[in-house]
């Protein structure tokens, strides 16, 4: 037997975490389901002692795990086999051996295994919580007690495309200026290293007195090249102290305020955490799940713990009997086009498709900013080479022309 924590959310959404003994991590999952709660993270229990570390993180590195591709995959072809009527264990065999995966084909494999105990699909696939998110999970509970299951899985399939395609998008706007500063970065360690060392030499044998600027371009050389190794390792600890941080309830929900309000960016991730909780509510509304549930469901697709916490907060307040709109006003996060579109989906009682609205609205801004993301970045990237390329031209090049002043007089 092991030990795991979980964490989990009962039938009131409420978050509740802890540590059981089981076998695996499946077994710990019917545990939770036993007491009436939807596991959302199930992990083995820190242990102290060097070698039980070392092992499990020699199996950490090495074994293959499930990615966002796998899952997009299986949503899409599950939904034609089903759609196809090839029965779900007969479909998810066929799924386990045509996948490239070898960690897909065992949570497939676990999934066949318990569904044959007799366990539901949102059961089954609850028992893997880092592969299938919670709002996956209900969904899928959703599709099956209202028949659709595989209208389910093909809305899925357009959410999981939906994050694929902002995430692909993101890292094409940012290889750029990720080229730049990584550029920038060399040159400022090359001349560090050998460029103004050798000038200061040059300068020393001379004897005069140096400008300023001079004088501070050889000072942070000096003290660059003496104490490099000092500078890496509190790099490196400030890395590593940072994502202590972030991984932190208080720190990751600092961290998300903060990014939303760095400029450029900050607009960007906004818009597409706004876009992906519009998405996910509409998808949730049209499937037949209640506000509140798909409220508290969706809070934990949003990637951002301070828009999660205002969306939590808006559930508070639709269980205290207010509208959607004064709780979407309250939580100060949506333009005024977007409250108005939510007042008229309230009112029609269209909700879920003025949602899907306001996603393909955000949707399409994304898609332009990230577009223009470059161009936005560039003059930024310019005004700062040349101010680089101002300050060691001063440095070096002043002195050169002071002493070839005076060797001219003479």
């Amino acid at each position: 037997m092991a030990s795991f924590s979980f964490r989990g959310r009962d039938a009131a959404g409420q978050l509740v975490q802890g540590i059981l003994v089981g076998e695996t991590a499946g077994a710990v999952a019917d545990q939770l389901f036993e007491r009436g709660l939807t596991p959302l993270e199930i992990k083995p229990a820190e242990r102290s002692g060097g070698a039980n570390v070392g092992t499990a993180l020699s199996i950490n590195l090495f074994r293959p795990s499930v990615e966002h591709l796998d899952v997009l995959l299986f949503s899409r072809q599950l939904h034609t086999l089903l759609r196809a009527g090839v029965p779900i264990m007969r479909a998810l065999a066929g799924l386990q051996e045509s996948s490239t995966n070898p960690a897909m084909r065992e949570v497939l494999q676990d999934v066949r295994e318990s569904l044959d105990s007799g366990r539901e699909l949102s059961h089954s696939l609850a028992r893997h919580p880092k592969v299938f998110s919670p709002f996956y999970i209900s969904m899928v509970r959703v599709g099956e007690m209202t028949g659709r299951l595989e209208e389910v899985f093909i809305r899925l399939f357009d959410h999981l495309a939906f994050e694929r395609f902002m995430q692909d998008q993101v890292k094409s706007a940012l290889r750029y200026p990720s080229f730049v500063i990584a550029a920038m970065a060399i040159a400022i360690a090359v001349v560090n290293v050998f460029v103004i060392p050798a000038f200061a030499k040059v300068f020393k044998g001379f004897g005069a007195e140096l400008p300023l600027m001079t004088r501070m371009l050889i000072g942070f050389s000096d003290f660059t090249l003496a104490w490099w190794p000092a500078i890496l390792v509190a790099m490196a600890v400030a890395a590593l102290g940072f994502r202590a941080w972030i991984a932190t309830p208080g720190g990751r929900y600092a961290w998300d305020r903060a990014r939303l309000r760095i400029p450029i960016a900050g607009k960007i991730v906004r818009k597409a955490t706004l876009a992906r909780f519009a998405a996910s509510f509409a998808m949730a509304s049209r499937s037949g799940v209640p506000i509140i549930q798909a409220l508290t469901n969706v809070a934990e697709t949003v990637s951002n713990a301070y828009i999660a916490r205002k969306v939590e907060k808006m559930r508070e307040g639709v269980e205290r009997g207010e509208s959607v709109l004064r709780t979407s006003i309250a939580a100060g996060v949506f333009t005024p086009v977007v409250l108005q579109m939510i007042a008229v989906g309230e009112e029609s009682g269209a909700l879920d498709d003025m949602m899907k609205e306001i996603a393909d609205m955000y949707q399409g801004e994304v898609e332009y900013e990230l577009k223009t993301l470059a161009q936005q970045i560039e003059p930024i990237l310019i005004v700062v080479l040349g101010i680089m390329v101002l300050i060691l031209a001063l440095g070096i090049f002043l002195p050169l022309w002071d002493l070839g002043k005076v060797s001219m007089r003479r």
